[in-house]
C-alpha cells in the first residue's frame, strides 16, 4: 500500500476505531467499524482490508498488560501493529520472558507496521505443548520477507515474517485459551464493554466490512457502466432492458443487502454481552463465525453475478468488478473466513457434538 495511502489513514484515525481510548484510540463501537471500512473498500479493497486487521489488531492489544499497551503507544499512539494470529511459532520461557521462533506468511499491513503480533505455542523443556497465545514483538526484531506476489488483495503487503531466538517479555504474551475463556488483563484496564467482548468473534467480524464494501462498490460500478450498453452477438440489445438483466441484479444486490443485515446483527450480539460482562455462549460465539463467513460468501456470490454479467471489458485489470472479484476470492480464502470450516465448525456445535477448535 502506498504510504501516502497509510498516512492519509492515519490522519483520518482509521487505525484508531477500535483502539483504546486510554492509548490514544477512539474505541468506537462495531457497528461503525463496519460501515466505516465497508466505505473505504468501495474504492479500494486493499486499503480497507490494511485497515479492518489493524483495526482488529489494536483491539486485541487492548487484552494485553498494561505495560505492553504502553510500550506500544506510550510514545506514539499512531504505532501500526500487524499480526498473524494463527499459532504457527514455537516457544520457550526463559528468565523474564520468552524465546520464540518460527515463520509466520500473511502478514497484512506488514510493509507500514511498527509492532506485530505472532501466534506461537509455548512448548516446556519436552517439547510439550503448555500454553499458547500472541506475543507483541517490535517490527525491527523481525525479518520481514518480500514474498507477496499474488494475484489479490496485492497492496496489503502480506509479506511473511521470521522470528529467530527473539526474546519476548513475559507481558507482551497473551494467552490465547485464556482470553477466549472471558480472561484477560485488558478487562481490569479499560472502563468501555468493548474489551469484554468474545475474542474470536471481533477478530471474525472485523474480515467480513470489505467483503462488504468490495461487493457494494462492484454493484455501482456495474450499475454506472450499464446505460446505453449493448449486448453483442444479438440483435443489439440493450442490456439495461433486458429481463435477465433485472433478475441478476435483482439477486445480487439481496445479497449484498443480506451480509450487511448479517454482519449488523453479529455485532449487535456480541455487544449485547460485552455490555453485560459476560461471557458469550460457545453457540453464539460459533454462530459469529460462522455467520461472518457466510456473509462474505455472499458478497462473492453478488460479484461473480455482476462480473459475468459485465462483458469482456471486465478482463481488464483496471476493470473494478474484475479487482474486487479478485479481492473477494482471497477473502473468502482467509482461515478464520472459509465457509467450509465454518460450516463443519458451527454444524457440529448446533448439533451438540464436542467443538472440533478451540478457536471459537
Amino acid at each position: 500500500m502506498p504510504d501516502d495511502n497509510v498516512q492519509d489513514l492515519r490522519v483520518a484515525g482509521m487505525f484508531k476505531a477500535l483502539q483504546p481510548r486510554r492509548c490514544g484510540g477512539l474505541e468506537t463501537d462495531l457497528h461503525e467499524f463496519i460501515d466505516a471500512v465497508a466505505a473505504l473498500a468501495t474504492g479500494c479493497g486493499a486499503s480497507a482490508w490494511v485497515t479492518a486487521v489493524t483495526g482488529a489488531h489494536h483491539w486485541l492489544i487492548g487484552l494485553f498488560e498494561r505495560q505492553a499497551q504502553d510500550d506500544v503507544f506510550a510514545a506514539n499512539p499512531d504505532a501500526l501493529i500487524s499480526a498473524v494470529v494463527s499459532s504457527r511459532g514455537k516457544a520457550r520461557r526463559t528468565h523474564g520472558g520468552y524465546i520464540l521462533n518460527g515463520f509466520w506468511p500473511f502478514c497484512s499491513g506488514s510493509t507500514a507496521a511498527d509492532w506485530v503480533m505472532l501466534g506461537g505455542i509455548v512448548q516446556d523443556d519436552d517439547g510439550q505443548p503448555i500454553d499458547e497465545g500472541e506475543f507483541l514483538i517490535p517490527i525491527a526484531e523481525l525479518e520481514v520477507k518480500d514474498d507477496w506476489n499474488v494475484a489479490s488483495l496485492k497492496a496489503t503487503g502480506s509479506n511473511s515474517v521470521v522470528a529467530r531466538e527473539v526474546f519476548v517479555p513475559a507481558h507482551r504474551f497473551l494467552s490465547m485459551p485464556r482470553a477466549i475463556e472471558g480472561s484477560n488483563p485488558g478487562m481490569a484496564i479499560h472502563e468501555g464493554s468493548l474489551y469484554h467482548s468474545g475474542v474470536i468473534p471481533v477478530l471474525a467480524i472485523a474480515l467480513g466490512p470489505t467483503a462488504l464494501g468490495l461487493a457494494e462498490g462492484a454493484l455501482a460500478d456495474f450499475k454506472a457502466r450499464l446505460p446505453g450498453k449493448q449486448v453483442i452477438y444479438t440483435r443489439h440489445e440493450i442490456q439495461m432492458e433486458m429481463p435477465v438483466t433485472h433478475v441478476m441484479v435483482a439477486d445480487a444486490a439481496t445479497r449484498i443487502n443480506a451480509a450487511r443485515s448479517i454482519l449488523h446483527q453479529a455485532a449487535r450480539n456480541i455487544e449485547r454481552y460485552a455490555e453485560a460482562r459476560e461471557l458469550m455462549p460457545l453457540d453464539q460465539r460459533a454462530q459469529v463465525r460462522m455467520d461472518t463467513a457466510y456473509a462474505s460468501r455472499l458478497c462473492l456470490e453478488a460479484v461473480q453475478m455482476l462480473y459475468l454479467s459485465s462483458g469482456g471489458s471486465a478482463v481488464a485489470l483496471g476493470n473494478p468488478v474484475q479487482r474486487a472479484w479478485l479481492d473477494l476470492h482471497a477473502i473468502n480464502l482467509h482461515g478464520l473466513n472459509c465457509l467450509d470450516t465454518a460450516r463443519e465448525m458451527y454444524g457440529r456445535i448446533v448439533l451438540g457434538l464436542p467443538q472440533n477448535t478451540d478457536l471459537i
